[in-house]
């Protein structure tokens, strides 16, 4: 189902045509857009911004069709998706039992060719990354310090950081993700990923740039807190222990064996590293396949891609690290290996990001729900909720 316009289409840029932010503007204030350039920016983010291609399979794994009745109570009256898509400012919504697709809607003049920006989704891609280049031998163990694999951290305080409390964003390292206005994360993007004509001085080089963040101030493993320069110092140690780029590697071990039917495309640092906090970009459809492969706790049509443990690893929590815990870590979720623990009685997670972007994942249902979205929707977890009560 495809629709020209959206709830509040004319805040969104309608009246332009949803239009495209002048690219070096774009460079120069970065994301968040502000909202007329939003459906534009994020369905042709690598037309403002560098990007390296992940390359669609070979041969495409095609989902099968079947249309489902979805309705539900929202506010004490009965509601429907359709009902849903008016209400909130969604690019692209898809929901798959297992191989078929029940559902599958657009707005805003986009289309299932459209690539949608992932915000912090491609946090999760990277910690699949790892767990496949763990299962290869390229890294070691989640117990080694990351400075064990990059020369360049040896010495600091990220560098003395297990990969297992960076994947779960407990480091300790002080980053101010929110403090100030974001200033941590604008300085990041500043010294990291600007280049020359992003608007700002010389680029210090990613290393350093990750670096400079050097004051602790908990213990590794003791305290959960939301840093994305986290997934950065893992997609560096990633890229110097298997020596292939996180595109490549994606391409190679996930991308292909998947069937995906469309190139992806991955924001570059200014060093030509992917940003592994942000960045990513690909059809719906695709992302549908990434979630349904987590739905297979790393399995796809027989073969195992990520290993299982790996998987149940990345979604539970363990005794010791209870902080990690639904309503421990976060108010409501919990936290795993760079993805978010949902809360219940049954095994759910998410890959989150920020303005709404969710691939929801119920392994024991085969069910999954991916959204793109231009603004942050709340009520995304209800429609989750009750889509895993009525297909689970």
């Amino acid at each position: 189902m495809f629709s020209p316009a959206g709830p509040k289409a004319e805040l969104y840029g309608a009246a332009e045509g949803f239009p495209v932010p002048d690219p070096v503007l774009a460079r120069i204030h970065g994301n968040p857009f502000e909202p007329k350039y939003r459906v534009g920016a994020f369905s042709h983010f690598d037309e403002l911004f560098p990007t390296r291609s992940v390359r669609r399979a070979e041969t495409t794994w095609t989902f099968k069709r079947e249309a489902a009745d979805i309705h539900y109570s929202y506010r004490g009256q009965q509601s429907s998706i359709t009902e849903y898509l008016s209400r909130n400012p969604i690019t692209g919504l898809l929901i798959a039992k297992d191989d078929r697709i029940l559902a599958e809607h657009y707005q805003y003049g986009r289309t299932d060719r459209d690539r949608l920006i992932s915000q912090s989704m491609v946090k999760s891609i990277v910690g699949m990354l790892i767990g496949i280049a763990v299962s290869e031998g390229a890294i070691k163990s989640v117990d080694d310090p990351a400075e064990t694999y990059v020369a360049g951290f040896k010495g600091t305080e990220y560098g003395k950081t297990p990969i297992r409390d960076l994947l779960h964003m407990s480091s300790g390292v002080e980053f101010g993700e929110e403090r100030n206005g974001g200033s941590d994360l604008n300085r990041l993007w500043r010294d990291m990923v600007a280049r020359p004509g992003f608007g700002h001085g010389p680029p210090k080089g990613t290393i350093e740039s990750i670096v400079q963040f050097n004051h602790r101030i908990a213990t590794p493993g003791t305290k959960y807190y939301y840093a994305s320069i986290e997934p950065d110092v893992l997609g560096i140690v990633h890229r110097y222990a298997v020596r292939q780029t996180l595109g490549d590697y994606l391409h190679d071990r996930i991308w292909e064996p998947i069937g995906a039917e469309a190139d992806a495309n991955w924001l570059l640092d200014a060093q030509d590293f992917e940003v592994a906090h942000f960045g990513f970009n690909a059809v719906l459809r695709d992302y549908a396949r990434l979630g349904r492969l987590l739905a297979h706790d790393g399995a796809w049509e027989g073969k195992q891609i990520i290993p299982t443990q790996w998987m149940l690893d990345a979604t539970t929590v363990r005794s010791a690290d209870s902080y990690l815990a639904p309503g421990n870590a976060m108010p409501t979720f919990g936290y795993g290996y760079l993805l978010w623990l949902l809360p219940g009685p049954r095994r759910q997670f998410a890959m989150v990001g920020a303005l709404g972007q969710r691939v929801c994942v119920d392994p024991a249902a085969k069910l999954v729900m991916v959204q793109t979205a231009l603004e942050d929707t709340p009520e995304a977890w209800d429609l989750w909720h009750v889509l895993a009560k009525q297909f689970g």
